[in-house]
């Protein structure tokens, strides 16, 4: 255990029993816990294996490589179609997860080696994406939104295209292009 961690389990009201349980069932697996992004992380040899992070509804572990794993219980869950390769394992109570705990340390098992071979996940181009037909038309007639765009790396490209995509309005659309315009053309990201 990581005291650099700890606060994350005594400052949890709602979930704080189970997030210790899954803390136990992870660390006895072998895994070195940090710190990152203010969450539970645990990686093996440097690299994201777990992350140990609550909801509202739930609490989870997120297999950050969890689209290569077998998944033979059809426990993990695409949290949005836009998630590529990370899969959660919920839970809402203590009993479910001691219940699944052998089943959650042959996932981390499996997800160490998953790591150890070095397999990646083919993630989506950029040109995969949907184009919103509006923002095609600013990239027409505009040619220096189309040039500071195409120069955005392509984790912004694609943010940019899920935030104006995600709009189910026309006129929503249009107002996030009109308001992103400044960020595309000074090489910004969606949340730069």
């Amino acid at each position: 255990m990581n005291p650099k961690v700890d606060f994350y389990f005594t400052k949890a009201v709602q979930w704080q029993d189970e997030i210790e349980k899954l803390r136990t069932i992870v660390l006895d697996c072998g895994l070195t816990e940090v710190l990152k992004w203010g969450c539970p992380c645990y990686t093996f040899e440097k690299k994201n294996i777990v992350l140990i992070h609550v909801f509202k509804e739930y609490c989870a572990l997120l297999f950050f490589k969890g689209s290569l794993l077998k998944d033979s219980k059809g426990i993990l869950i695409q949290q949005t179609k836009n998630v590529q390769v990370g899969r959660q394992a919920r839970f809402t109570n203590i009993q479910e997860i001691k219940k699944l705990a052998p089943t959650l340390k042959a996932y981390l098992y499996e997800a160490i080696e998953v790591e150890k071979a070095g397999l990646k996940v083919t993630l989506k181009k950029t040109a995969e994406f949907d184009m919103p037909e509006e923002f095609q038309k600013v990239l027409d007639k505009k040619s220096v939104v189309r040039k500071a765009f195409h120069a955005l790396t392509p984790g912004r490209q694609r943010g940019y295209l899920l935030y104006f995509s995600a709009a189910k309005q026309a006129k929503t659309r249009e107002s996030r292009i009109e308001k992103s315009i400044p960020d595309i053309l000074a090489g910004r990201g969606l949340n730069d």
